[in-house]
């Protein structure tokens, strides 16, 4: 079992940066992608970015330019860096975390709330 912890949300204003962590620990060996997404209310979740255990990355085509992603390896860790933040990144951000023997799902955190005032 993995648990997943996501923090480092809250409000800014729009140009603004946060940053967010995801800390999995538990049976959080051979972790292989980490993942954010975020979800609004009504609408599906949206991948916005995901890391692979060898640092290959990719990203949502809405946050390419301003949100990096990064990992700490050895420390489980995930981060996403935000930056230019628009009113229309509010949302509610998930951490996943996929393992090898895990579920097909991937673990998920609680969320984490960043709201983007204009």
């Amino acid at each position: 079992q993995v648990q997943v912890a996501e923090s480092g949300g809250g409000l800014v204003q729009a140009g603004g940066s946060l940053r967010l962590s995801c800390a999995a620990s538990g049976s959080a060996s051979r972790i292989n992608v980490m993942r954010w997404y975020r979800q609004v209310p009504g609408k599906q979740r949206e991948l916005v970015a995901g890391i692979t255990s060898a640092g290959s990355t990719d990203y949502v085509d809405s946050v390419k330019g301003r949100f990096t992603i990064s990992r700490e390896n050895a420390k489980n860790t995930v981060y996403l860096l935000m930056n230019s933040l628009k009113p229309e990144d509010t949302a509610v951000y998930y951490c996943n975390v996929w393992t090898q023997l895990g579920p097909q799902s991937g673990y998920w955190g609680q969320g984490t709330q960043v709201t983007v005032s204009s």
